[in-house]
């Protein structure tokens, strides 16, 4: 039997290079470390992995050559030959600071105010990301899509503004109303969005847009608000809630302590700019009936591939799944060499996974990360039990296509060799300083 073997080194020299070991049913003790696959002992199922569709990204793929942006996205969203297999996007409501403005659906003059809803514009700002999307859907309509907003219209916002501050009590139920009229928008264009957070970094007061909500005005907007009216407009999204930093788990603890805001959530949305994965078992191990989502980590401008690759695997996909993830999204899909667009007080230095420089494409750290995941671990794979390793970090699944998978971090600064082990099989493997392998056989 033979286990295909897919590799990224720190160095580039190997971007999701393939080759194939054998996979033997006899073998002899040796002294490598051994990682053993036990594919009795399941835990959560996946629902993907992908990354967002700003604004700017969406401008971005739009411009391309109609053949080279068709060519781009069957690459990013089907799992044929050179696709890497995307199967989750996160869209922003409205503007995200990786816009070329802030803008909601709903922008006034100030001192004005639209209660009935008349002047919105699901065209307002970003108009790219409909199109663009409408592309994917027709490439991959099984895509799974989840929303999240920057802000609210500054309107109904207590300092009147893009940034920062918080909604007013008087406008809690027309923005429950207008996050619904965005996703029946969304679902006439033939777009039907999966999941939505409430609120993107709910404690970040800074950024450009943004908006802070308190953990009690969060669990009272759902109760209240967005619960009842979610559900009885018969659409089929789900509320995540939180949908910030692996620091402060007790937000999310707070929101679902009361069972009567916990009948509207299903899951959790957790980033990683703080804190560390194990927030993600800390919060499930109080409410097991609830998902765990990785929805934004990002490659900032200053970093370097080999230490991004090594960071974002051993935390971002390894750590996260093994902590329950069931999907992991990295930030933004694409940026220019400038690492624009963005809003004039939003984020200068992130990297996409992509870098457009007009008709040029260049594949980033996040690129190869996600392709790692997502073309291997198709939605509906269970992870299984596999031993963790200080050295060599790893988690394994059993994907619905009778595959098993495992991801493998060397984690330290010298080539490795070592076992896989499944079942009465196992293969023997040299893996470089800092390089990630997603390694893939048949399931006896």
């Amino acid at each position: 039997m033979l286990m295909d073997v897919f590799t990224t080194t720190g160095d580039r020299a190997a971007l999701l290079a393939h080759r194939r070991h054998t996979l033997s049913a006899l073998f002899r003790d040796n002294a490598y470390p051994t990682l053993t696959v036990d594919a009795a002992h399941t835990h959560q199922s996946m629902d993907g992995f992908g990354f967002s569709l700003t604004g700017g990204s969406a401008m971005l793929i739009a411009r391309l050559a109609p053949s080279a942006r068709q060519d781009l996205l069957r690459e990013l969203f089907t799992r044929d030959g050179r696709g890497i297999g995307v199967s989750f996007l996160r869209l922003t409501i409205g503007a995200s600071d990786l816009s070329t403005k802030s803008y909601s659906y709903n922008d006034l003059p100030p001192g004005q105010t639209d209660f009935s809803l008349s002047r919105f514009d699901i065209m307002a700002g970003d108009e790219h990301v409909i199109p663009v999307l409408k592309d994917i859907l027709s490439i991959n309509p099984d895509i799974r899509i989840m929303a999240s907003p920057w802000s609210a219209p500054p309107w109904m916002k207590d300092n009147g503004s893009f940034v920062g501050g918080s909604l007013k009590p008087d406008c809690y139920d027309v923005y429950a109303r207008y996050l619904v009229r965005y996703l029946e928008t969304m679902k006439s264009h033939g777009i039907p969005v999966h999941a939505m957070t409430l609120q993107n970094e709910p404690h970040n007061h800074k950024n450009d847009p943004s908006m802070v909500m308190t953990a009690s005005a969060q669990a009272d907007f759902i109760q209240n608000h967005i619960g009842p009216m979610l559900q009885k407009s018969g659409l089929n999204t789900q509320i995540l809630c939180w949908d910030h930093n692996c620091d402060e788990p007790d937000y999310p603890v707070a929101v679902l302590s009361d069972p009567a805001v916990k009948r509207y959530v299903t899951g959790v949305a957790f980033h990683l700019y703080n804190g560390g994965p194990e927030a993600l078992s800390q919060v499930q191990a109080l409410h097991p009936d609830q998902k765990m989502y990785l929805t934004e980590q990002w490659v900032g401008a200053d970093g370097n591939f080999r230490d991004d690759l090594a960071w974002h695997a051993r935390n971002v996909f390894i750590g996260v799944m093994r902590n329950g993830g069931r999907a992991v999204l990295e930030w933004n899909l694409a940026s220019d060499p400038a690492c624009g667009p963005h809003t004039p007080g939003g984020e200068p230095h992130c990297v996409g996974a992509l870098t457009i420089d007009d008709q040029s494409i260049t594949r980033n750290v996040a690129y190869y990360l996600i392709g790692h995941a997502a073309k291997f671990i198709p939605p509906g794979s269970v992870r299984v039990e596999s031993n963790d390793h200080d050295i060599l970090r790893n988690v394994a699944f059993h994907t619905p296509d009778g595959r098993m998978v495992m991801m493998v971090l060397n984690d330290s600064d010298r080539n490795q060799r070592f076992n896989i082990r499944h079942g009465e099989k196992q293969a023997t493997i040299t893996l470089k300083a800092g390089a990630v392998s997603t390694c893939s056989w048949s399931a006896p």
